[in-house]
């Protein structure tokens, strides 16, 4: 009875494998049952047994991807004091964690409209969660708050990461610097700038 778990424990992570790197290359839109069948060596009733619909595969693969890509850890960034040093550190993981995250971030981002509601749900709560942690330090009000808080969520985006450092663009620490310097501004005084 023991083997006959773990064989469909196995069999079970094949397919989230297969399924996750499926989603990597070709997106989740254009995943298909056969491909995942075919890739995990299985059949599609295979497949189908052990994920009867779309939401139990996507949230399987999610929490397969995370496990092995996890993002970085923000009790780092509380311990900060100063919030741009704070934003400076959080950027600094968040952009060596892109270098292996984009690929599938990017197909995530690219399919979202397409994907089971939940997944961009746990997207933008990250993404809130990331954003008021590294806004605490500031103690800006009003416009000033709402810019520096549209700032950092632009800074900690794969998206931005990927359009600043993607095909031998800036290095990591560049787009760490110019990041910050422009979340620094985005709560200076007299903004927009005369």
């Amino acid at each position: 009875m023991r083997a006959r778990l773990e064989s469909v424990d196995q069999t079970r992570l094949r397919i989230t494998e297969a399924a996750m790197r499926l989603h990597e290359e070709v997106g989740p839109a254009a995943t298909t049952v056969s491909a995942i069948a075919d890739l995990a060596g299985v059949t599609r009733l295979t497949v189908y047994r052990h994920f009867p619909d779309d939401d139990e595969l996507i949230a399987a693969c999610s929490a397969h991807w995370r496990a092995l890509h996890p993002r970085p850890d923000l009790t780092a960034w509380v311990a900060v004091e100063d919030p741009v040093e704070r934003v400076r550190l959080a950027l600094g993981e968040t952009y060596r964690w892109a270098r292996e995250a984009a690929p599938m971030l990017s197909m995530i981002y690219r399919d979202l409209d397409q994907l089971p509601a939940f997944v961009a749900g746990a997207l933008a709560e990250d993404e809130r969660t990331r954003v008021r942690v590294l806004a605490r330090g500031f103690r800006f009000r009003g416009r000033a708050a709402r810019r520096v808080e549209t700032a950092l969520a632009h800074a900690l985006d794969v998206r931005t990461w990927e359009s600043l450092c993607g095909d031998d663009g800036l290095r990591d620490a560049e787009a760490v610097d110019l990041m910050t310097g422009l979340v620094a501004a985005a709560g200076a005084g007299g903004w927009p700038p005369h």
